[in-house]
């Protein structure tokens, strides 16, 4: 499989029964879900197989929920690719899978990570969209607009900062914002584009995240990393990396800074013997995104999604 660059999904992929497949008929997916029990200290796998999908979504769940299913299947497909690449919460598990650190020290950080995103604003003070059909280069110049503007005013009443900021550069016609509610709001009022206002808890990939960063930042300084078996192009320069020093350093990153995706996928193109591409973990979102960036460019390019037995058995 030296020829195929793997994708790993980041939050938003995550379904009730997420796994289940996998511990049923697979010991070694088995022995990991129990350990990750043991590890988190409750019934993590149990919100995997039965939800509900509150507690599910809630992102200090999903963070860990996407981490270990990725990571059981492609430790169960036993192929590695040439490079990788994950999208967010994805990052982790390329980094995971590509051996930078121990499932246990990478379960432990994406549960701290979920938490500390979680807490770094107050539900409904945040906010993110997706604006579809809008140009990059006019989101950036609108934002930077916005937030001259609203640095004039004073902070709200719990403090938030009048912000906004690219979050997700996910395709050409595809990005999302992120930041303080009202911020978030003008920045699409003036743009003028279909814009969906995203169902989450927190405005992640904003700088109202760097309170989060702070602290996993101290968590990551923890953790011993190592060289990466392969390369993976990480979400904040959209760069191939493969010392444990870039690692980490773009992992304490990534929290407040914009995945740049679209840049990631045309980055892997440009790749001319790279054709054959697969998405590891629940979910076909980066799949889509693929397809429709080959497309752009007039390529013609192979994917398979593994994201459950079947999968693997279908593919192997």
């Amino acid at each position: 499989m030296n020829d195929h660059a793997f994708l790993f999904p980041g939050q938003g992929s995550q379904a009730v029964g997420m796994g289940r497949d996998l511990f049923l008929d697979s010991e070694f997916a088995k022995k990991t879900f129990t350990r990750a029990d043991e590890v988190l200290g409750y019934h993590f796998s149990r919100i995997c197989f039965e939800g509900p999908e509150e507690e599910l979504k809630l992102t200090a769940n999903t963070q860990p929920a996407l981490l270990t299913v990725s990571y059981i299947l492609y430790t169960l497909w036993q192929k590695e690719p040439c490079s990788a690449a994950g999208h967010s919460l994805g990052e982790y598990s390329a980094m995971l899978c590509a051996g930078a650190f121990s499932y246990e020290d990478a379960l432990t950080l994406v549960h701290k990570r979920g938490s500390y995103m979680q807490e770094a604003v107050p539900v409904g003070k945040g906010a993110m969209a997706a604006l579809i059909g809008a140009d990059i280069e006019a989101v950036r110049q609108t934002i930077e607009a916005v937030n001259q503007e609203m640095a004039c005013l004073p902070a709200d009443p719990e403090g938030i900062r009048r912000v906004v900021n690219l979050a997700n550069w996910n395709s050409a016609t595809q990005i999302v914002i992120s930041g303080e509610k009202n911020a978030v709001e003008e920045a699409a009022r003036r743009l003028g584009v279909k814009t969906i206002f995203l169902p989450v808890s927190a405005p992640f990939h904003s700088e109202l995240m760097l309170p989060a960063e702070e602290k996993l930042a101290l968590d990551l300084d923890r953790v011993k990393f190592s060289d990466l078996r392969f390369p993976v192009i990480n979400n904040w320069q959209a760069l191939q990396i493969s010392r444990a020093d870039e690692a980490r350093a773009g992992l304490k990153k990534q929290v407040s800074r914009p995945v740049l995706w679209q840049a990631t996928m045309e980055a892997m193109l440009q790749e001319s013997t790279l054709d054959h591409f697969a998405e590891i973990g629940t979910g076909k979102v980066l799949a889509g995104l693929l397809k429709r960036a080959a497309r752009d460019r007039q390529r013609e390019v192979q994917i398979v999604n593994i994201e459950n037995m079947g999968d693997l058995k279908k593919n192997g």
